[in-house]
């Protein structure tokens, strides 16, 4: 029986003050109010570790790496503070019939009540063949642990919407984890990889308040996925201002202009990553001088090629103001239309009144 998180914690050298530092640095970035973050130290310190269970299926193992290799323990590695990773594959150190009497082991004494990470997709061509753990395919494994499971965490791209593999023409038939299961709530992290804070944040949310966090309409935390790449991008003034760089060595890039005309297509891309960045912080794709390839949506990688700008207006200042010349427009002739009603209306009823009083 493992003790309270907490307990870990001190052990490893982690002070309860750290601790409540960290647990308030993530309240702020899943915008939850300031006393959301003791109440959520203190949740998570009396707990007991939850089971995990991840399931590695068709994918690069960029996620895991994402993860793994944070650059900040005192945030992001504590995931594996947090929980009691029963099962992982490529982490563990146990294999085979070893490894998979672990998974079992686990699923059987936790019933109901551990959490299900799955990253990669599941290839359906070929009746699962495409990819196989211990002789049984994706597929197979996938409804295993899902029928015990509280919840499901799909992490990345490739779990969450099927990412790359299931691009065009697909040849394995990849779909995602929520296009088999059905019958258990499904938080969708993706990125190709996916940040690691924002990993972190949903488990935490999971310990603190049993549930997982508010979603959009994707599957997706609205707290990490509420607001696009654009509307937070340091270039957006660019942008309001209709610069733009043409070329990746052009005097516009040397001097940070908007990246939109090169294809990047923050735009329409779901994602944090304007705000928490990579690499402990350090610096995002945009701030390195490459546009968002909007990696975090369904169907990133046929979206239209990389490099080639969005179907939208390259001068938004010209589009704003023919959008003011027409909203003016079409404002004048609803005025027009509302004025002639008011008149039919009050000659009708001036009529209408007459006809009754000659009665």
């Amino acid at each position: 029986m493992q003790g309270p998180l907490i307990d870990n914690l001190v052990r490893q050298g982690i002070s309860r003050r750290t601790f409540l530092k960290y647990c308030a640095t993530l309240a702020s970035m899943m915008a939850l109010p300031p006393t959301a973050g003791r109440a959520m130290a203190e949740a998570m310190a009396a707990s007991r570790r939850p089971s995990v269970i991840w399931l590695p299926f068709q994918e690069c193992t960029g996620c895991t790496e994402s993860i793994t290799r944070s650059h900040s323990p005192t945030i992001e590695g504590m995931i594996f503070d947090m929980i009691s990773l029963d099962y992982q594959e490529t982490l563990m150190a146990a294999a085979g019939f070893q490894a998979e009497e672990a998974r079992h082991q686990a699923m059987k004494e936790n019933m109901g009540k551990y959490l299900l990470i799955v990253d990669g997709s599941i290839p359906l061509g070929q009746d699962g063949a495409f990819s196989c753990t211990a002789g049984r395919s994706n597929l197979e494994t996938l409804k295993e642990a899902a029928a015990g499971a509280a919840a499901i965490v799909a992490m990345g791209s490739c779990a969450s919407f099927g990412g790359i593999p299931k691009a065009n023409p697909n040849p394995t038939g990849a779909v995602s984890v929520s296009d088999i299961i059905k019958d258990k709530p499904i938080v969708n992290i993706p990125g190709c990889p996916p940040i690691p804070v924002v990993m972190t944040g949903v488990l935490a949310h999971y310990l603190t308040f049993g549930t997982l966090p508010e979603l959009d309409d994707k599957g997706r935390p609205k707290s990490f996925y509420g607001e696009t790449i654009h509307d937070r991008c340091y270039r957006r003034p660019f942008y309001d201002q209709g610069k733009f760089a043409k070329t990746f060595d052009d005097e516009g890039a040397r001097n940070g202009w908007c990246l939109f005309e090169l294809g990047c297509k923050g735009p329409v891309t779901h994602n944090a990553c304007a705000t928490t960045k990579w690499n402990g912080g350090t610096s995002w794709p945009v701030e390195s001088g490459h546009g968002c390839l909007g990696c975090s949506e369904p169907d990133f990688w046929d979206a239209g090629g990389f490099y080639k700008a969005l179907s939208m207006p390259a001068d938004p200042l010209k589009f704003v103001a023919v959008a003011a010349v027409a909203g003016a427009a079409v404002g004048v002739g609803v005025s027009i239309a509302n004025r002639a009603k008011k008149g039919s209306a009050k000659a009708a009823h001036e009529t209408t009144t007459l006809a009754d009083l000659e009665k």
